[in-house]
């Protein structure tokens, strides 16, 4: 099974590896983008990454963490936005989820989130909703379409 139940998700962050989740398109001046959230665990805390990069992958180039970032001019999205941080691993689930539109189910072990790339990509990158039918969360701030 892909996703990790949320027990499995709060154990991988205590034990030091990151969580994320594939949040689907992202679009910025006209350039065609994805997004995903990493929570990764940092002395002690638990801080909140969103990643908008570039969508350059391709069937057999799924490796989000080399796509370029979707605002080169940006610095702070070379390596992920900063959105927040928290003290325990169920707050940090809490937090990314209220910041991004993250869901409590949808969490995959760090690197996973490239499978679901995977399924987006070989989906024919749909807008509205993952390839199971899951619709994309709307990015904070703006409205849902």
């Amino acid at each position: 099974m892909r996703y990790l139940a949320e027990s499995f998700a709060l154990d991988a962050l205590r034990r030091g590896r990151s969580v994320e989740q594939f949040l689907g398109p992202a679009n910025a001046a006209g350039r065609l983008g994805v997004r995903y959230v990493e929570v990764r665990p940092k002395g002690g805390r638990y801080e909140i990454f969103l990643h908008t990069v570039e969508d350059a992958g391709h069937e057999t180039f799924m490796d989000l963490v080399e796509f370029p970032p979707l605002n080169p001019d940006n610095n702070e999205e070379e390596f992920g936005l900063l959105i927040t941080a928290a003290g325990d691993p169920l707050a940090a689930l809490q937090a990314a989820e209220d910041c991004t539109g993250a869901v409590r189910h949808r969490w995959v072990n760090a690197t996973m989130a490239q499978d679901e790339y995977s399924d987006f990509v070989q989906a024919g990158r749909p807008q509205h909703s993952s390839p199971d039918g899951h619709p994309w969360p709307t990015p904070i701030g703006q409205p849902a379409q």
